[in-house]
């Protein structure tokens, strides 16, 4: 689907990069499509080195180059970056940012009222192609354009497309998810340790039994709670753990984390919306 495009990308830091790591690994698209940008100039060596990817300094020189524009920046400085790129933008580039926070509505009246802008959540996973993406369409962007930008975050993962106002959810959920996996995992690693198990094998243990569990539950489709007791036998040993885990209000602690996680999401998104329309109305 994106073999008769060029894409760009306007900073190619560790998501950047993934991106560009996923399109020419799994044959997407030719490093020869990609041009990308970046401030530092040993990302621009290593990139060029490692990918064979078109590096350059010059932000708009990405846009002058490419059909696909995806804006691989932090949101602190995405409205500098809109700013710059705004007159190289034209009806027929697809925006696609990744930007957390930034709502595409800002997005759109930066650059000019008709962009195409798709507005994307990834999270870090996306760095060993298991990454999990939500997209979100704005008010010019087709399903064409919303099939191209899943094509891209396909290439390290799995793509969702929702409506903008569940991103914040998405954000508590897979964005943050990583983290309380990390904590689950780490904790299962030193319970092993507690019963006996050295350090150097309890952790690839833990971690892989959460791998191959989630990888269970995808593969068949089944509902966690029937995997759950197909573990689960008479008077046995999980059963002992799980009442365990339901006595310490595990289930309910998850459930919290994810909407406290979004909660902040939320306010953090609307301070960077409050930065953004007071440089905009300075200007």
């Amino acid at each position: 689907m994106l073999t008769n495009n060029k894409i760009g990308f306007i900073g190619s830091g560790n998501m950047g990069e993934a991106l560009i790591k996923g399109l020419i690994g799994t044959g997407a698209i030719a490093a020869g499509q990609i041009t990308a940008s970046d401030v530092r100039e040993d990302r621009l060596s290593h990139m060029k080195q490692t990918y064979g990817v078109e590096m350059v300094e010059d932000n708009c020189e990405v846009v002058r180059r490419s059909d696909i524009v995806v804006l691989s920046v932090k949101p602190q400085i995405m409205n500098r970056v809109l700013e710059e790129i705004a007159g190289e933008v034209n009806p027929t580039h697809l925006i696609v940012s990744i930007a957390a926070g930034v709502p595409i509505a800002a997005m759109e009246a930066a650059l000019h009222k008709e962009a195409r802008v798709v507005r994307v959540m990834p999270n870090t996973p996306a760095l060993v192609g298991a990454g999990t993406a939500a997209l979100a369409a704005g008010a010019h962007a087709t399903e064409e354009d919303l099939g191209l930008a899943r094509a891209i975050f396909d290439s390290v993962g799995l793509s969702f497309v929702i409506d903008e106002t569940l991103l914040d959810a998405v954000t508590g959920l897979s964005g943050s998810g990583p983290a309380y996996v990390f904590l689950i995992i780490e904790a299962l690693a030193d319970a092993g340790v507690k019963v006996g198990l050295s350090r150097h094998m309890a952790q690839p243990m833990a971690a892989n039994t959460v791998l191959g569990s989630a990888k269970l539950l995808l593969d068949t489709g089944e509902h966690p709670g029937l995997l759950k007791d197909m573990v689960t036998s008479p008077g046995g040993t999980a059963i002992a753990g799980l009442h365990t885990l339901e006595a310490g209000g595990l289930r309910t602690t998850l459930i919290n984390a994810v909407e406290e996680a979004t909660r902040r999401s939320r306010e953090l998104g609307e301070i960077i919306i409050k930065k953004l329309n007071e440089e905009l109305g300075g200007k």
